[in-house]
């Protein structure tokens, strides 16, 4: 018995050893990519597509089914950001930073906070979710906030910057320490880069 407790013991600790592995590669890649957004440089997709793979599926692995949902999405984004930066979808011009007015901002705050309700409802009842309302605002503001940098919109640093905060609690309670440390630099990042990007949208 004690060599059975004393094998399982040996393999939960390389299995924890290589979950923090990959967690750390997707950090250092998570950040290469936030650093080439800033400016405004479509390679950083590359980036994001390799390291939201691995938060797919460490984010599954802990219960965060949002999360890890929303990082299977992210791989969606990464393809459509690169081609959209790149080409603009339009006469194949790279693609402006641009800005939408208030209103249509506070129609989308409105829909995605309602929507994230009755997501989290059913996350909270019928499934066994961690931190289900949370994660579930996380991931529905996060899915409109990535069409919104694809899209070169201004104001989609300004949601990160509240996205990022509220991940930085997440992650911490999950024990995801290098993730929490990650989205601490993405709220930095995000406050420099929405100055970055106001001062090229004059």
């Amino acid at each position: 018995m004690e060599i059975i407790i004393d094998n399982f013991i040996s393999n939960l600790k390389d299995t924890l050893a290589l979950v923090s592995y990959f967690e750390f590669i997707a950090v250092i890649l998570s950040i290469i990519y936030l650093l080439l957004a800033i400016k405004q440089n479509a390679l950083g997709f590359i980036a994001a597509f390799i390291s939201t793979l691995i938060y797919s599926i460490i984010f599954f692995d802990v219960n965060l089914f949002m999360s890890s949902l929303l990082n299977t999405y992210y791989l969606l984004m990464a393809i459509y950001g690169f081609y959209s930066w790149k080409k603009g979808f339009k006469d194949n011009e790279e693609l402006k930073v641009s800005s939408l007015n208030i209103s249509t901002h506070f129609k989308l705050i409105l829909s995605l906070t309602v929507l994230s309700l009755i997501i989290g409802y059913f996350m909270d009842n019928y499934t066994d979710a961690s931190f289900a309302y949370l994660d579930s605002f996380i991931t529905v503001f996060a899915l409109c906030t990535t069409y919104l940098l694809a899209k070169k919109i201004l104001e989609n640093w300004i949601y990160w910057i509240v996205i990022d905060s509220a991940s930085v609690y997440l992650y911490y309670q999950k024990d995801l320490v290098f993730t929490s440390f990650l989205f601490i630099i993405y709220t930095i990042l995000a406050t420099f880069a929405y100055f970055s990007w106001k001062k090229d949208s004059l």
